[in-house]
């Protein structure tokens, strides 16, 4: 089933968001735009649709053409990797670029560096492709059920990959154990106590995206941005990059999450001040988003900047990507994978199903609502994508 809640924090000091704003972002962007690769996805604008369940606008950007990886996860792993060598060899900021760290200088004086995490698959594969670009190794811890194509993937990129009889949180604990021993760096996506600089690192990365969004949509500020989160790690960057660049005129930012893996919304309905895990297995088709721990410094800044929190069955994700991939006359087809039309889905159920009344309200969606989301990955798995899309699998 559907819940939500709304935030029920009070805290009165705010997480500082200058690290993941405007100026930094642009920072950012200007170190992906150095990779010959980069090209700003497309934010494409769903008018019909929009028209169709009565309100003012729908935007979805589209993640599956970042890099040619189908999906966004290597903006973190290429910034955290580039920032991790350019401070180790203190760079200086005009030559913190893809030029410099491919440089015969610069690999006389790194060597061969290895880069160890554990993924749901498309960190790992960004992680992966960052090495494998910049003259490096990787070694990638996969979940249990990971399905083979994201391994496939990921080994394509000359990475010593495998997939672990584990869940994705020891996988973490795995790639931290082997980093201590080995001396490999970890690059993972989510912060605990005593690990937070390349945590931050990554989700500087994401703020590319938000950098993009905004010069994209001009002064056509969304009322409601809906961010998936799986550690939460990109919806802690957007969040805060969206609480910096729009300050006390933020939208209404919604935190969405699978049933099985609500680590996010269980903390915020608890309010209680500590950070709730979810220990049951793990079994949804959001397989990006299928991680029990949350990253500590995404829910400080999601307690302080997110409205509302919702946790939902695969069936809604399933419809986002039918309706994405089968548009209205006149609007763009999207190809979008199960954790990337989370979002997505979530806003076509809740403007269509009369039973969600209540939710509706309680977002404040109505005819001037004007929604962003963020199709955060394509057809990772092309298996499962034929057979929700062709097939009808997970209806409600």
């Amino acid at each position: 089933m559907i819940k939500a809640v709304s935030n029920k924090s009070n805290r009165q000091d705010k997480y500082p968001v200058g690290e993941y704003g405007v100026a930094k972002a642009k920072e950012v962007c200007s170190y992906h735009q150095s990779y010959p690769e980069y090209s700003m996805t497309p934010l494409v604008k769903l008018d019909n649709l929009a028209s169709a369940l009565g309100v003012s606008k729908i935007m979805v950007k589209d993640e599956s053409k970042r890099f040619g990886l189908n999906a966004f996860k290597v903006l973190g792993g290429s910034y955290c990797i580039g920032k991790y060598i350019a401070e180790r060899l203190a760079l200086p900021e005009e030559k913190f670029n893809f030029t410099t760290l491919v440089s015969d200088e610069v690999k006389a004086q790194l060597g061969e560096l290895t880069f160890v995490t554990a993924t749901d698959g498309n960190h790992g594969r960004g992680v992966a492709w960052t090495a494998n670009r910049l003259g490096h190794k990787s070694v990638v811890f996969m979940p249990e059920g990971t399905v083979p194509e994201r391994l496939e993937n990921i080994c394509k990129l000359g990475s010593d990959a495998s997939i672990t009889d584990m869940s994705y949180d020891d996988c973490v604990r795995k790639a931290k154990a082997c980093a201590d021993e080995y001396g490999w760096v970890i690059t993972q996506d989510t912060a605990w106590e005593g690990y937070e600089e390349i945590p931050k690192w990554i989700m500087q990365g994401y703020t590319t995206i938000a950098y993009e969004i905004i010069q994209q949509i001009g002064d056509d500020k969304p009322t409601h941005v809906f961010l998936q989160a799986g550690v939460g790690s990109m919806a802690g960057a957007i969040a805060a990059f969206l609480a910096d660049y729009y300050k006390e005129d933020c939208p209404v930012i919604t935190i969405v999450e699978p049933n099985k893996a609500d680590c996010i919304y269980r903390t915020a309905e608890a309010n209680d001040g500590k950070l709730h895990f979810v220990t049951e297995k793990m079994d949804s088709i959001m397989a990006g988003l299928c991680c029990g721990e949350p990253c500590t410094i995404a829910w400080e800044i999601m307690e302080s900047y997110a409205k509302h929190f919702v946790s939902m069955p695969d069936y809604v994700t399933a419809k986002g990507m039918r309706v994405l991939g089968n548009p209205l006359p006149g609007d763009e087809a999207i190809v979008s994978g199960e954790s990337g039309a989370s979002c997505f889905g979530l806003v076509v159920e809740v403007l269509q199903d009369k039973e969600l009344a209540w939710l509706k309200d309680q977002l404040g969606l109505n005819a001037e609502s004007k929604i962003l989301c963020i199709s955060t990955e394509g057809d990772t798995d092309k298996a499962n994508y034929r057979s929700i899309v062709w097939d009808g699998a997970y209806y409600k």
